[in-house]
Order: structure tokens, then C-alpha cells, then sequence
């Protein structure tokens, strides 16, 4: 059986786990639990925004028409993400390029190019390199790449 103490203590571990995975600063656990709430709330709206932005892609009609960029800042670096309605051969390897050219490192990638193009990536500063990138300049790194691949695609 189970002692009240060790209960305690498992739900004080959950607690503190919950505490650092919404990097909230609270100290009691009504507070944790409001703080992972709203963290919760914010993941949700990114979710329906990156959907949005997916179904937009999606219904656009132009067949000419560039990937969607989109960069996001955080505590690490950024978060990347590119898509495009139709398959881009050899679009991946031109975005990799730029990250290199940036300076930036690549801490985590997925790709998907079988019918769509689906690009996330978290890419960090490389702070040896003494470069102060922001997500604007990732964001229009990552357009001239597409430029670029598209111009060598023609």
C-alpha cells in the first residue's frame, strides 16, 4: 500500500515536471496548473494558426505560386517551417544551404516531398560565428533559397 508521504511526493514530482515543461515560475500548484493551462491555450492557437496557414497553401490555385515561409523565434533559435501545395525536388538540400551560409545549427529536421513539401526544422545561432541573426533575416535567407532553387528548377 501506498503511504500518504509518497503520494505527496509523486504528485510534488508531477508537479515540478509540469512546472518546467510550461516553463512557468510559479510556486504553488493552483498557479502550475493555471500556468499549464494557458500554455496549453497558446499550443492550441499556434496549431489553429499553422493549420490555417496550411489550408490557405492548400486552396491556393496558383500552380506558380513560392512555399510559405514561416519563422518563429524562440528560447533556442527558431522554428522553421515551409510548405508548399506541390513537390519540390531538391528544395531541401537549397534550404540546408542557406542554414549553412547562415551560420545556423540545425538541432532538429523533418521533411515530407512526396506529393507536398512539408519543411520544419528548429535551427539554433551559432554563437562562435559572432553573427546576430533574427527570424527576419532566417526568413529571408530562406526566400532567396527558394528564389534560387526555383530559377536552377526552370
Amino acid at each position: 500500500m501506498v503511504s500518504k508521504e509518497q503520494k505527496r511526493a509523486a504528485l510534488h514530482q508531477k508537479l515540478q515536471l509540469l512546472r518546467s515543461l510550461t516553463n512557468s515560475h510559479a510556486l504553488n500548484k493552483t498557479s502550475i496548473i493555471i500556468d499549464a493551462s494557458k500554455y496549453i491555450q497558446e499550443l492550441k492557437q499556434k496549431v489553429e494558426e499553422l493549420n490555417q496557414d496550411v489550408a490557405n497553401a492548400q486552396t491556393s490555385t496558383d500552380q506558380n505560386s513560392s512555399p510559405m515561409v514561416t519563422v518563429e523565434t524562440t528560447e533556442k533559435g527558431f522554428l522553421i517551417n515551409v510548405f508548399s501545395a506541390k513537390s519540390c525536388p531538391g528544395l531541401f538540400v537549397s534550404i540546408l544551404e542557406s542554414f549553412e551560409e547562415m551560420s545556423l545549427n540545425v538541432l532538429e529536421a523533418r521533411a515530407t516531398c512526396i506529393d507536398t513539401f512539408r519543411f520544419h526544422a528548429v535551427g539554433e545561432k551559432n554563437e562562435e560565428q559572432g553573427k546576430n541573426i533574427d527570424a527576419g533575416a532566417v526568413k529571408q535567407a530562406i526566400g532567396q533559397a527558394i528564389q534560387n532553387w526555383s530559377q536552377n528548377a526552370d
